[in-house]
């Protein structure tokens, strides 16, 4: 029998750890080619230092896209995410561009021709996860955890908290019963600032974060409250400790509380299908859960690199649901068409949204009106329904 009564946690990092610096240039570099030509491939990753960044990877799309823009999109990035400190800035940063076509061999695999469709760009598996503990239906630590962060980057581009540095971490430990969660056991937030901020205030000005995400009355108890421990986070960002791409890939999606098939999503177009069927898992669990058939879902899809059509697809309701789990399998075969082609077709993932998602989670967000996140949205219910009578 699953254990009802117990603490589980998760962790969030802000858009400035140097991580999620990466991500975000990567996913900016793919953004750049899919608004030039939907159908690029790209497969880029970052690495950053003290004041330098290097872009490594593979590409076939638009010409005019020169080692010059990827600068260019590069300085954009970590200017908007506000690096303009001594040891990483945007303006000044040494940027090395080693990016160069896409393998034939890889492309062979990938591409339609005649009449074979387009096969998926690597072999692996891939997760979705949904559960009813909070109302975007995702677990609660994992969701907590980015919102501290998301607010207290707001209030830092805003002015409101001009202390606050680009780079943070958060972490939620939360207690269970009955399944569920009822209160934070205790909270941890470190945030890089500024050379004269006084702890104990900077302290007090996070706790109203932490207080205005939490539900109330599940606040910590104040001696399991920890800002900043190591007493001081002056020196942050690429310039404190170097940055990889895809290094966050349990802080993109359920914060532990699901199983991840290994493979990162920055820097990737969507017919590489670490990505692309990550957010299609996600959008079938999200449904499955939403439509009332369980209120808890576990899903995994698994490819072969240039075969268009999955190879295994699981369902576990984590004996919460009301159908069985080997027809909803079959009628998630129906309602959606599951091939790399079908999934970016169907979630319209040919588009420029993926910078957007390289902080704060890559599920729980919101669908938006131009098509980002739109694995998000809700709206295989009645076809999920339908497909089950």
């Amino acid at each position: 029998m699953t254990r009802q009564n117990y603490l589980f946690t998760s962790e969030s990092v802000s858009e400035g750890h140097p991580d999620k610096v990466c991500d975000r240039i990567s996913d900016a570099i793919v953004d750049t080619y899919l608004a030039k030509d939907p159908q690029s491939r790209v497969a880029v990753e970052t690495m950053t230092t003290t004041n330098r960044v290097v872009l490594a990877g593979e590409v076939r799309g638009d010409s005019s896209i020169t080692k010059d823009t990827l600068i260019d999109v590069t300085r954009r990035a970590i200017k908007d995410i506000g690096y303009e400190q001594d040891g990483f800035h945007h303006a000044t940063a040494d940027v090395e561009v080693h990016v160069h076509e896409q393998s034939v061999d890889i492309a062979q695999g990938v591409d339609a021709d005649g009449n074979k469709d387009e096969g998926a760009g690597d072999q692996g598996i891939m997760f979705g996860y949904a559960c009813r503990e909070t109302d975007v239906l995702m677990p609660a630590p994992i969701h907590f955890s980015h919102k501290i962060l998301q607010n207290m980057a707001k209030a830092r581009h805003d002015g409101s908290a001009p202390e606050f540095g680009p780079d943070a971490k958060s972490q939620v430990t939360l207690a269970y019963e009955n399944g569920m969660p009822v209160r934070a056991t205790s909270v941890v937030v470190s945030t890089q600032h500024s050379e004269d901020t006084d702890q104990a205030a900077l302290r007090e000005k996070v706790r109203g974060f932490v207080e205005d995400v939490l539900p109330n009355g599940w606040m910590c108890p104040d001696v399991e409250f920890y800002v900043n421990p190591t007493g001081r986070f002056v020196i942050g960002g690429p310039d404190g400790d170097a940055g990889l791409t895809g290094r966050k890939i349990i802080v993109d999606t359920y914060g532990g509380a699901a199983p991840h098939g290994g493979g990162a999503f920055s820097g990737k177009d969507s017919t590489k299908v670490d990505r692309s069927a990550a957010y299609a898992s996600r959008y079938l669990a999200k449904n499955i859960v939403a439509a009332d058939l369980a209120d808890k879902c576990t899903l995994q899809l698994s490819y072969a690199i240039g075969v268009s059509k999955p190879l295994s697809i699981y369902v576990d309701l984590h004996g919460t649901g009301n159908v069985d789990e080997a027809k909803l399998e079959a009628a998630v075969m129906e309602v959606m068409d599951l091939s790399p082609r079908g999934i970016r077709e169907h979630l319209g993932l040919t588009k420029p949204i993926f910078e957007r998602t390289a902080a704060y989670g890559h599920f729980g967000r919101t669908a938006d009106a131009d098509g980002g996140f739109s694995w998000e949205k809700t709206d295989l219910i009645e076809a999920l329904k339908g497909a089950l009578t």
